[in-house]
């Protein structure tokens, strides 16, 4: 059973990440758009971005890895590299949310950040996908 856990964890941690990687890019669009048809179009695609594909994906990634966490907690409680994990997932989380804020600017038009700050932006969930796949497969301490 843990396999199967761990296989749908996977997939899910992928289909988050890349919903992840993609809203950013969005809004770095978005915040270059000028005309009214193009920002609408952001706005839609955003919403359906997040709701349809990030939020599910995130949800099951918390699921399925507490499931696993779970099935082993003697293990997982003990292990250090699993902690700092965890630090990077409630991170991922709020950053997850903080998309959801600047989602929010965006469709409510009063976003005032640059292009260049959702280019930055776009950057902290690969420094987080890093951080934990290399606690998760070289398991440091």
């Amino acid at each position: 059973m843990y396999v199967w856990l761990e296989a749908f964890h996977i997939i899910s941690v992928i289909c988050w990440f890349a919903a992840l990687f993609y809203l950013p890019r969005l809004f770095v669009y978005h915040a270059m758009a000028e005309d009214e048809i193009g920002k609408e179009r952001f706005k839609v695609m955003e919403r359906k971005l997040y709701r349809g594909i990030a939020t599910p994906a995130m949800i099951a990634t918390i699921i399925l890895g507490g499931a696993m966490a779970a099935r082993s907690w003697d293990y997982f409680s003990s292990a250090g590299w699993f902690h700092a994990k965890i630090t990077l997932v409630v991170l991922l989380i709020i950053y997850h949310h903080l998309c959801l804020y600047f989602m929010k600017q965006f469709r409510a038009d009063t976003n005032t950040r640059s292009h260049v700050f959702y280019r930055w932006f776009n950057e902290i969930p690969v420094i987080m996908l890093v951080g934990i796949v290399i606690l998760v497969v070289v398991k440091p301490f």
